[in-house]
């Protein structure tokens, strides 16, 4: 590379036939313009030559940085060499005149070309790139990384087709054109906005040439998804399944596909087409699963997801815990309680143990509709592995359970809140008074109202409203035992 490593102001030839770079950018001053790459400013643990070296490129005038190099007494190693390439990409025209200084002093080695070749193509000066790239191959150090550099720089400048026409001219550099050379070139193009259907493009005019693999549909695919298109998503794949057949290893390109229909919103395509790589053997990752998982609960979509866990678990995917309590709370908001109940005996299986979460939605569900002798059952489970109930989860299932007379059930649960302090009690505690008020239990309640005010759970005035009105039917002795209580409450409230 003449004109960087001994002259930059030499002229370099013309690029053979299908030229790349048509335009000349002036290398003399450095990129002010974005603030995208980093600097020994900004970056922590630079060494201290790297650091004396940036410096002194970033502080002196372009006119005395060659004199200033050459008398700061400094012999660069060729790490140094490397990481002061990779903090002056702000400044290509100093760091142009560092890496010919550089050079006179040792040979630069493969690696310190490939940075200088994407320094120069970062900050789009196409034709000293090309030098380099030409001196690279008289030096026996050019390879595929080489063009990969190249095909981000033209596509990030948004020169698409000068980039493809780098790949053209590999051959004539003695580089392959191989599989892995188009992929890295279609990974540069569809990383841009918008630019798959120029992947697509680019695809249809080597793939004839060159075997493509799952990865080249992973790129397109991962591309529609970008762009959210899943009608061409679709076209792709189907090319991908003729082209490179069905294979476990093609999971990023299984991902991106049912991504793209998840995002537009076509559950049904997802589960068909789920269930067609079941049937080839041939799985999303997890990664997917866990996307979909949290669409359709966003949705409370139950009818699609249970279908869509089945197949994760067939694939061998092991849920989580967080995994398992967005099925089982989306499946106990639907009223899925079975199917809930048989994710709770699998998660142990599988590693994902229950906590008080997935036990308290599977106990609301049960309360919720009304299924009694499960209730007290579960109660029992939730008890026995130190899960209690929620606060709010016993004051409902109290109220459900005198609703459907199984008073005896509700004082249970009663007694352990109380043992356990589980939450705030008044809720539960007028539940209970006025459950047992409405089946006549008046000793009970006088009884359990007493304890109330000992412990100071607060009785609300509605709740003793309704209670004076039972009382007060039951004959003057209830009446007097009523006035005594509620003298008592009257008093507390007053504290």
């Amino acid at each position: 590379m003449e004109s960087v490593s001994k002259n930059p102001r030499t002229k370099v030839a013309k690029y053979p036939s299908k030229n790349p770079n048509r335009q000349s950018t002036p290398i003399a001053k450095p990129n002010h313009q974005t603030n995208e790459f980093p600097s020994h400013l900004d970056t922590q643990n630079v060494s201290s030559t790297a650091r004396t070296l940036c410096n002194l490129l970033t502080r002196t005038s372009p006119q005395e940085i060659d004199s200033a190099l050459s008398s700061s007494g400094i012999h660069p190693s060729e790490e140094c060499v490397h990481e002061v390439l990779k903090l002056s990409y702000n400044y290509p025209s100093s760091a142009i005149k560092f890496f010919r200084w550089a050079g006179r002093l040792r040979k630069h080695s493969a690696h310190a070309w490939n940075l200088m070749v994407d320094l120069l193509g970062r900050n789009q000066l196409f034709e000293p790139m090309w030098d380099a790239v030409r001196t690279m191959k008289q030096e026996g150090v050019l390879s595929l990384p080489t063009f990969v550099s190249v095909f981000q720089s033209y596509c990030m400048a948004g020169r698409v087709n000068e980039a493809v026409m780098s790949f053209d001219v590999m051959d004539r550099y003695d580089v392959e054109k191989n599989v892995v050379a188009v992929n890295s070139l279609l990974s540069a193009i569809c990383r841009e906005e918008n630019q798959t259907s120029a992947g697509v493009e680019f695809l249809e005019k080597v793939k004839g040439k060159v075997d493509l693999d799952g990865d080249s549909f992973a790129i397109l695919l991962e591309g529609w998804e970008k762009e959210g298109n899943p009608a061409k998503a679709k076209s792709t794949f189907g090319e991908m399944v003729i082209r490179v057949g069905w294979s476990r290893d093609n999971v990023a390109a299984y991902d991106a596909f049912l991504m793209t229909l998840l995002q537009a919103l076509q559950f049904d395509e997802v589960v068909t087409f789920l269930k067609v790589l079941k049937d080839n053997d041939c799985f999303p990752g997890l990664k997917f699963f866990t996307n979909a998982l949290d669409v359709l609960v966003k949705r409370n979509d139950a009818l699609h997801a249970i279908p869509l866990w089945d197949v994760m678990v067939v694939s061998g995917l092991l849920p989580n815990l967080i995994m398992y309590n967005a099925m089982i709370g989306l499946l106990c908001n639907n009223g899925e309680i079975d199917h809930a109940f048989r994710l709770l005996d699998e998660m142990v299986l599988h590693g994902a143990f229950p906590d008080s979460l997935t036990y308290n939605m599977i106990f609301e569900c049960l309360v919720k509709n009304k299924r009694v002798r499960e209730t007290e059952r579960f109660f029992a489970e939730m008890i026995k592995n130190e899960w209690l109930p929620t606060g709010s989860n016993c004051a409902v299932a109290i109220e459900m359970l005198f609703d459907c007379d199984d008073p005896d059930a509700a004082l249970e649960i009663w007694s352990h809140m109380v043992e356990t302090h589980v939450g705030v009690l008044e809720v539960s505690a007028n539940i209970l008074l006025i459950g047992l008020c409405k089946l006549g239990r008046l000793s009970e309640v006088r009884r359990f109202a007493e304890e109330m005010l000992d412990k100071r759970i607060v009785i609300y005035e509605s709740t003793m409203t309704k209670l004076k009105e039972v009382f007060r039917k039951d004959g003057r002795s209830a009446r007097d035992r009523f006035d005594t209580l509620y003298r008592r409450w009257k008093a507390q409230v007053k504290l």
